[in-house]
């Protein structure tokens, strides 16, 4: 992380840690939010029907897709996360972010972090959790600021009133305790310890490095597989916005693809219960808005050799199911 950021734990979840931002930060300025899965979405609709920003710009792409960013204007405040959790597609890097801004950059990255060559100093304010890539509680948000973020906070103050589990400030001055070590509310100690343990895991291992590598190894594992699938294949089509964390799947079968739409929901789910059933895998269905498939977690947490174990019982499951069709 650059020099001069600070990095606290806030009250929230990871997503209840980007409203805290949004409902803080923005404003001042245009806003421009990019979104391309369900969270995303929420975040713009929370803007435009929640905060009613005057000067918002909404960029929107369906799953499997990103959009463009090169619309992004950097004089303007832009939202999106780094990884879209549950579209399984992330921005392939940080170029595309203006080193020289005068808006702020506000990035959840919490199925990122640990996994991804995230660009810290072209964030300005970045949220993850512990529940994603270190496996641990997901009640607890992690906020990194940077001086432009905090400078911000101090400067700004929102024409909207903040619940009190949102404010980062106190007679316009950020509170520092927040970034000291100190609690608004305190988490419970043991999934500090938990999270604690994480890191010291991680380090063990070889640190930062080690659980880029491994993600991106189940990743690679999955891409072999499906490059030689008949019935399978990534819903990220291009393999420079693949997610290594959040792996989404569709069935692109066409005796698969010429069932009617609820047919076709019923028979991802049943190869979801086929799995769990045989106790292959548990909640790899597809999230709830997303289209029908699968997704596979693959944070630094995963054994690379469980993902290899995993993947013939894939198509163990689907052809059970396809020949019911």
């Amino acid at each position: 992380m650059p020099e001069g950021y600070l990095l606290g734990i806030v009250p929230a979840s990871d997503t209840g840690a980007v409203e805290m931002c949004l409902w803080s930060m923005l404003g001042e300025r245009g806003v421009d939010v990019f979104s391309w899965e369900s969270f995303g979405l929420g975040w713009a609709a929370d803007c435009k029907n929640q905060l009613k920003l005057k000067d918002l710009r909404l960029f929107q792409a369906g799953y499997g897709k990103l959009p463009d960013l090169s619309q992004a204007d950097w004089s303007r405040d832009v939202v999106f996360p780094w990884n879209g959790t549950t579209s399984g597609v992330r921005v392939p890097d940080g170029d595309w972010i203006a080193a020289e801004r005068e808006g702020l950059s506000i990035c959840d990255a919490t199925s990122a972090v640990y996994a991804m060559d995230v660009a810290w100093d072209k964030l300005d304010a970045v949220t993850w959790s512990w529940q994603k890539v270190l496996g641990g509680e997901g009640a607890h948000g992690m906020l990194a600021l940077s001086p432009r973020a905090v400078k911000r906070l101090e400067g700004y103050k929102a024409d909207r009133p903040l619940p009190k589990i949102f404010q980062m400030t106190k007679g316009g001055k950020l509170i520092a305790g927040i970034f000291e070590g100190e609690t608004i509310n305190t988490p419970s100690m043991l999934s500090v310890e938990d999270a604690l343990d994480g890191l010291k895991w991680a380090e063990s291992i070889g640190g930062l490095p080690a659980l880029l590598a491994r993600s991106n190894a189940n990743l690679k594992a999955i891409e072999v597989w499906g490059a030689r699938s008949s019935w399978a294949a990534f819903l990220a089509e291009e393999e420079a916005i693949r997610s290594n964390t959040s792996i989404c799947l569709k069935i692109v079968d066409p005796a698969y693809l010429a069932l009617p739409a609820e047919e076709q929901a019923r028979s991802a789910k049943a190869i979801v219960s086929l799995l769990e059933k045989e106790r292959a895998a548990y909640d790899i269905g597809a999230y709830r808005d997303a289209p029908p498939g699968l997704r596979i977690w693959g944070g630094a947490t995963v054994e690379t050799a469980d993902i290899e174990a995993l993947l013939p019982w894939l198509d163990w499951a689907y052809g059970e199911i396809k020949v019911k069709f």
